[in-house]
């Protein structure tokens, strides 16, 4: 509930940013926090399946490891974090400021360390 609240705090420091979802690497949502306004279809486990998967195949690129993704969509964005056995995905709308919305990646981090034991034990 803690970890929740602060998920939401962190929504209100970005105008237009509508969604943080923590998943495991399957795509299964372990904490989340959302506005009314976010897109119903960016919260289903198929989707933040899909958002994992292009992480992974981002890495099979030569490039070294996948650690952030962002992609623009007609009205929306996603971010994404490669927190490795975690994926942090941030939904937002096409005008919010992306950069503003990676600048949230450190805070995040926290959470996301706090939700790797758990996941790393089960």
């Amino acid at each position: 509930q803690e970890m929740k609240k602060h998920l939401v705090q962190l929504m209100s420091r970005v105008q237009g940013l509508q969604a943080i979802v923590f998943t495991d690497r399957e795509g299964v949502p372990l904490i989340k926090a959302c506005t009314e306004s976010a897109p119903e279809h960016a919260l289903r486990g198929s989707f933040l399946a899909t958002v994992g998967m292009a992480m992974s195949q981002g890495n099979k690129l030569g490039l070294g490891k996948c650690n952030k993704m962002v992609s623009s969509y007609g009205n929306y964005q996603v971010v994404s974090f490669n927190r490795h056995p975690l994926t942090i995905t941030l939904v937002a709308s096409s005008t919010a400021n992306t950069g503003m919305i990676l600048n949230l990646e450190e805070d995040l981090t926290t959470i996301s360390q706090s939700l790797r034991s758990v996941v790393e034990t089960s």
